[in-house]
């Protein structure tokens, strides 16, 4: 993306709804340009002047999936379209014609994660045959904003089956309904889990933004290797209401994008409280206004989480770079600050397994009461009934472990459920803000993206999504370069319910440095 684009679509967000006229590009947006790197507040930004429809819009995104994910590379990434999007659209532009604008996103459309319950015509499978042609009877909480805000929901994206909890060797980005997903920097590396398929679309420019879901990495590490922003936020600021669960203490939904300005704009969109959900409104009320400025990180401190760098040199210089540009933009950086790699990830597993149990069943009970499957119990039975489908790569046996477990009243679930809260928060992120005084902590998100192999399935070299995952605190990645063409990402890890702040330290960073660019596709990325 050129920095003039950029540039505009800060300006844009300022007030979230008032409109850079002076700043507006002058783009044709009838060209065959339309969509590549085009950021989706200068999209809006078009359509508020006139200049675009929706129609328009949805219709080059329809063609762009059909070229880019079913034609030419075969990304794979979008696993269903919905059939009524074109007239939608066409709706939304007649509201518009006769000055009703529902909201930030009105005539935007966006892609969902194929585990967020929509009430259309389109199936809520997590990637699995087993809800193959199951249609929820009703809008996850968050649809329901993002329709009220005026978004076109156009489809949904492939995913790591079942959110990446049904093995310990799956093979991130595939499921037995939609295949594997392909990183659009390079085709033969992973996009990794379990929100792969939004990663590679949103990279690929098939669509504006998308929505992703995270229990631990699942927002941040995909788009950490596709280029993208990922913001997994504070548990309790969106809804998980019609969200397909792993685990109710973990899970939550979050804005996959381009930029910054595009994340905010669409976080802003889903965040609010909603009565089916009791931590969104235990928690306190949302911002209003999220101003992104460049001088936010004059001042910040921030505390390097030097534990959390691997071993890889190539990787570890990039970092050390984004550190170098943060203290340029102003940041106090504290070097290796005290944050211990995890010991609770025997505790986490315990307390994943035990709520997937408990959680998934009540989904299904709630969302799709008609489908053939009703229970954990069902899925596996349906599982090794069609094992060749289901389970060429990989088996089950995480489900088979979890539905031998106990209820959420067991005494070692509790036992693990404290220990995870006490470990990544008291002793862990909540000791670090407090003894630091921080705005941030920093690491790099992940490594880079390891090359597919179903054969062993996943081997990433690590990441820092441990430690916000499992305290449930929010998580912002930002592009920070690239290894041999490989994207990499930085991570803002914040107290809870500071996700604003992030955007701006974030949005900062992005202006400062402008590291995304487009994938190209390559077909390998090692010599034959």
């Amino acid at each position: 993306m050129r920095r003039r684009d950029v540039l505009l679509a800060s300006a844009a967000l300022m007030a979230l709804g008032a409109p850079a006229v002076a700043a507006m590009r002058t783009t044709r947006f009838a060209s065959g340009g339309l969509l590549e790197e085009v950021d989706a507040v200068t999209l809006r930004q078009a359509m508020t002047t006139g200049r675009l429809s929706s129609v328009t819009l949805v219709r080059a995104c329809l063609a762009r999936i059909a070229s880019v994910d079913h034609r030419g590379p075969r990304l794979r990434s979008v696993i269903e379209l919905d059939p009524e999007a074109v007239e939608l659209a066409r709706r939304l532009d007649g509201e518009r014609h006769r000055g009703q604008v529902r909201g930030p996103l009105h005539g935007l459309p966006v892609l969902l994660k194929d585990n967020i319950a929509t009430g259309d015509a389109m199936c809520t499978t997590a990637g699995s045959l087993a809800l193959d042609g199951v249609q929820a009877i009703r809008d996850a909480h968050l649809v329901t904003r993002l329709r009220a805000a005026g978004a076109v929901i156009l489809g949904k994206t492939n995913l790591s089956e079942w959110a990446n909890i049904r093995s310990t060797r799956s093979t991130s980005g595939w499921s037995g309904r939609g295949g594997l997903t392909r990183n659009p920097y390079a085709l033969d590396r992973s996009t990794s889990g379990s929100s792969a398929g939004t990663a590679a679309a949103v990279a690929a420019s098939l669509v504006p933004f998308g929505v992703g879901t995270e229990t631990d990495g699942s927002i941040v590490s995909p788009a950490s290797l596709t280029g993208l922003v990922g913001l997994k936020p504070t548990i309790g600021r969106i809804s998980r209401d019609g969200v397909i669960p792993i685990a109710h203490s973990q899970d939550t939904a979050g804005p996959m994008t381009r930029t910054v300005a595009d994340a905010a704009l669409l976080y802003q969109a889903m965040a609010g409280p909603d009565a089916n959900d009791r931590a969104t409104v235990d928690a306190p009320p949302p911002d209003r206004a999220i101003a992104l400025t460049r001088e936010a990180l004059r001042g910040a401190r921030l505390g390097i989480a030097r534990a959390y760098l691997g071993g890889f040199d190539e990787v570890n210089a990039v970092f050390e770079r984004a550190v170098a540009d943060l203290r340029a933009a102003g940041a106090v950086v504290l070097d290796d600050i005290e944050l211990p790699l995890p010991t609770y990830r025997a505790a986490e597993r315990i307390v994943l397994l035990h709520e997937l149990k408990h959680d998934l069943a009540l989904w299904l009970r709630t969302f799709v009461p008609h489908a053939r499957v009703q229970s954990l119990a069902d899925i596996i039975a349906f599982n090794r009934a069609h094992a060749t489908a289901e389970m060429p790569w990989f088996a089950q046996e995480l489900f088979e472990q979890a539905d031998g477990l106990g209820d959420l009243d067991s005494p070692v679930y509790l036992e693990a459920l404290a220990a995870c809260r006490k470990q990544s928060r008291d002793d862990g992120l909540d000791r670090a803000f407090d003894r630091y005084g921080l705005d941030a902590v920093i690491a790099p998100t992940a490594g880079v993206a390891w090359l597919i192999d179903p054969v062993a399935g996943d081997h990433s070299s690590g990441g820092f999504a441990g430690p916000a995952a499992v305290a449930g605190y929010p998580h912002l990645t930002v592009p920070a370069g690239f290894v041999r063409g490989l994207p990499l990402g930085l991570s803002f890890v914040g107290r809870p319910f500071t996700e604003a702040r992030l955007l701006d330290l974030g949005h900062a960073y992005e202006q400062a440095t402008l590291h995304r660019r487009a994938p190209t596709y390559r077909a390998r990325s090692v010599p034959t």
